[in-house]
Order: structure tokens, then sequence, then C-alpha cells
């Protein structure tokens, strides 16, 4: 299946996506895409519905989010082998551990905006995880059970503030609009791996990143496993797993996001996004 939210931010519905690709609503099944919605139970009832009895949503309306009320967005810093080495970085011994805040968060085709005081905002595609059954202590052979599904994340950066100013690299993560998630969640079943998925990034109509998730170092099991000893994963938590190279702070000479550039992004299987940039 595929989940969404639609309408006015703020003000999203749930939805799901038919066969013929258009999109029903589901406000009269399920208040949101949130909670206990994303667990196996609820998902299948909701895989057994017949779609053609929901009301269809106009072609043109907002995507919101793919998920609602995120308790924690957690990432996975230099988690590709080839993004490390474009970067300088060496690869860590073990996962990098960093946050956006959720108030980043917003729809895939909606603005992103570059700081104020920015001049080095750059893109990421990865591979975002949503968490359907919570749990801590989790055993890496029984990982993939407490995945609801998985979308697309433009893991969007400020590299001065993430890199050259003091403390950690949270500041330059979670600015308001560096988390655009969706255009749907794709739950589990239709991913048949996620470890084999191409990944792109076009700014402008230049692509720049051009991967997949085959260089991802430490893999879906073993990062929600690791992540579990650390703190308790929740239903709606988003875990976006890296990116692999292509950023503009790898490019020679380096290439910086600028307002009125456009960004277009997918990954196989879990569609596409397309951000105008602003200024803030």
């Amino acid at each position: 299946m595929k989940l969404l939210r639609f309408g006015p931010s703020g003000q999203e519905k749930p939805g799901i996506l038919d066969s013929q690709g258009k999109v029903r609503d589901l406000s009269s099944i399920v208040d949101d895409i949130a909670g206990d919605v994303l667990s196996d139970s609820k998902l299948q009832q909701l895989r057994d519905m017949d779609l053609t009895t929901l009301p269809e949503v106009a072609d043109d309306v907002r995507l919101g989010p793919c998920v609602a009320r995120v308790g924690k967005f957690i990432c996975i810093g230099l988690n590709y082998s080839d993004h490390a080495a474009e970067t300088g970085a060496e690869v860590p011994p073990e996962p990098v551990i960093f946050n956006k805040w959720t108030s980043a968060i917003c729809g895939p085709n909606d603005d992103v905006e570059i700081p104020r005081g920015s001049e080095k905002t750059d893109w990421e595609v990865e591979l975002g995880v949503i968490i359907g059954k919570g749990g801590r202590y989790i055993d890496e052979a029984d990982a993939m059970s407490h995945v609801a599904g998985y979308c697309v994340v433009n893991d969007v950066s400020e590299r001065a503030f993430q890199l050259e100013r003091s403390g950690t690299w949270d500041k330059g993560k979670g600015c308001d609009t560096f988390g655009p998630l969706g255009p749907w969640l794709v739950t589990r079943d239709e991913v048949a791996n996620p470890h084999q998925l191409g990944m792109w990034l076009e700014v402008d109509g230049k692509r720049y990143q051009d991967g997949s998730t085959q260089t991802m170092v430490y893999q879906v099991p073993f990062l929600i496993s690791y992540l579990s000893r650390f703190m308790s994963l929740q239903p709606g938590d988003v875990i976006s797993t890296g990116t692999p190279p292509g950023v503009g702070m790898g490019q020679q000479p380096q290439v910086y996001l600028r307002d009125g550039q456009r960004m277009r992004l997918g990954i196989d299987g879990l569609g596409e996004q397309t951000q105008r940039v602003v200024q803030a």
C-alpha cells in the first residue's frame, strides 16, 4: 500500500493511493497516518478494504508529510561508503546518529527555505524507514517486523551550520523545511529488498546524485537494533538512513542551493519529490 496525507499544511487528512494512482480519502476510517494505524494489524485492515468505496480526491491536492505525529526524526551520518569518500571522511566504526527536529518536517513538494545567514545549504536524497511497532533492545533478526514502511527523505543540510560552528551536527540539519517526507509511505510488503533501491537527485535538471542503497554500510535491520539500545523506538518514528555520493559539498568546486532553484529526487518504488528553493 501507499499511504499519504493530503490537504493544507496543518490540516492534512489521511489518504491512500488506489491501483489507478488516484488519491482516496481515508478520514472516515482512520484519524491520521500515525500511531496504532501503523501496526501490522491495522495496516492489514486497510489492505483488505475496497478502495472504490472511498471518496476520490482532486489530482492537484497538496501532499503533506506522509506520516503524522512523528516523535523522533533520527538520522544516520556517513552511512554510504562512497559518500564518506567524497567528503574525505572515514567510514565510522559505529553508526553516526544525529537528529532533525520534527519542526523541520514538511510535505514532499513544499518549498525548501535557505535559512537566514546560510551560504552552504545542501541536498541529500535518503531512504526513510518508518517504525510501525515500538520496542527497546530489538533483536536484529526481528527488526524488520518493526517497520511499517519506507519513504523518500530529502535530508536538507546547512554545511556551515553543521560543520564550521561549534557543537553537534544538529544545528545544520533541523532548520524549518529541512525534512521533506513522502510523497507516500510505502508499506514494507511492497519493498522486496530495501538494500537494492536506486536513488537520485537533480537540481535544475542536472543530476548530482545517482546511487543505490546497495552501498549502505549499516543496513536497516542493524540500524533498528542499534538505535534501540540507546532509545525506545515508537510507532511513527522516522529513521533517515544516509545518502549516496553527489552532494553539493562533494563537488569540485563545491555547489550549494540558491534562491529560485528546483530540486527533484526519488527512490525506486517510493515515488518522487519536487521542491522549489526560496530564501527565508
